[in-house]
């Protein structure tokens, strides 16, 4: 090809290129103008492709992207890992139920087979559902769970006191060892919700409802996070249970009744009632409040001996012995009068409407039938 030729060819691409440039500008300028950062001039069309120098690119970058500082870009580097963390923890669901069938961890079926009025109703049935779409754990993922909560508790712990002498690269390992150890710490206590139902479901009808009663357990499963140590090779379920029924026995002590009691006096009520159906299922009858004494250890064991050989040989027992075994059976009804539950006055009586317990309790402040007629006929006479 000669030059005339590559001449031509030349002037008929440029003014392709100029009636295509002329093209774009006018639909340009008869589209809405867009937005664009200051010191970039003109509008782009969605449509149009665009070639950008590198120097143009850079500016516009510049432009539109945020500035962010050391600890929010450390921040985007924790939650990247998170996302290959939750990505791993997803291929691995399968392998987490068939373990916690095997171990014979609590299904969620199971937890709904509660009647209906033990449940409380539609907001129980929700939570169980909610809590029933979280995986069980097997032993070795509690375990490597629960190390990572305990490094990142040893990570908060050193960021708070030499935060000054670290350097950023220390730093940024420690908050991410501590980002790592609050989820380890939400996924253990997700995985063993159900746990709590299974624990609290022994103690229905006890004074709280089942909600309350998950409550106060729940409360003892965050404690028993807190203190596991996967170093002593027991299963979190098994430590964590006595926290749990550890939490709901305070409660069902604190907040079941009206008046409260003491946790002590509550403890030494069960006590009584496990030994008052003890003696009823041997002797074959209600247990006086003597034998009750006796069988609570409310004597010194030495006058226990001398007072059951006094009682089979139908002896009489000298004056002292007998007056602290009277004392030991006025603790064991003290004990309970004060188990006795209180009653509204009121308090429905019978199957009439308009009867109340109150209407039954004799008015201390005034004068008996007797006196009341007494004076009734006093009254007479002297007018």
């Amino acid at each position: 090809m000669d030059t005339t030729e590559l001449a031509g060819s030349s002037k008929r691409k440029s003014r392709r290129a100029a009636s295509s440039s002329s093209a774009r500008a006018g639909r340009a300028d008869s589209a809405p103008k867009k937005a664009t950062p200051d010191g970039i001039s003109g509008g782009l069309a969605p449509d149009d492709d665009v070639d950008l120098a590198d120097d143009e690119l850079s500016d516009l970058l510049e432009a539109v992207e945020v500035p962010l500082d050391e600890e929010e870009l450390e921040d985007l580097e924790l939650e990247a890992d998170e996302e290959l963390d939750l990505t791993e923890a997803a291929d691995a669901w399968d392998e987490i139920e068939a373990v916690g069938a095997e171990e014979g961890r609590v299904p969620l079926r199971a937890l709904l087979e509660v009647s209906a009025p033990d449940l409380g109703g539609d907001p129980v049935r929700m939570y169980l559902s909610e809590i029933g779409q979280v995986p069980l754990l097997s032993t070795a993922q509690e375990a490597r769970l629960a190390r990572k909560l305990q490094k990142g508790e040893e990570a908060r712990r050193k960021l708070e006191a030499e935060k000054d002498q670290l350097t950023p690269n220390e730093r940024r390992k420690l908050r991410r060892a501590i980002r790592e150890g609050a989820a380890a710490r939400r996924k253990l206590i997700e995985a063993n919700l159900r746990l709590v139902v299974s624990v609290a479901k022994r103690y229905l009808g006890r004074g709280l409802s089942l909600l309350d009663l998950i409550q106060e357990g729940n409360m003892g499963l965050l404690r028993a996070v807190e203190k596991f140590d996967p170093g002593m090779g027991y299963k979190f379920s098994t430590y964590a249970t006595w926290w749990i029924r550890q939490a709901i026995s305070r409660s069902i002590a604190d907040q079941s009744r009206t008046i409260r009691i003491p946790v002590h006096m509550i403890e030494t009520i069960n006590r009584l009632f496990r030994a008052s159906q003890a003696l009823q299922q041997e002797l074959g009858r209600e247990p006086t409040p003597e034998e009750l004494a006796l069988e609570m250890g409310f004597v010194e064991p030495e006058d226990r001996v001398r007072i059951e050989e006094a009682l089979a040989n139908g002896g009489k027992m000298d004056k002292a012995l007998e007056r602290r075994l009277r004392r030991a059976a006025f603790r064991v009804r003290r004990i309970q009068r004060i188990a006795q539950e209180p009653m509204s006055l009121e308090a429905p009586v019978g199957s009439e409407d308009n009867s109340y317990l109150g209407d039954f309790i004799e008015d201390d402040s005034l004068p008996g039938p007797a006196d009341a007629a007494s004076l009734q006929l006093l009254r007479e006479q002297m007018q």
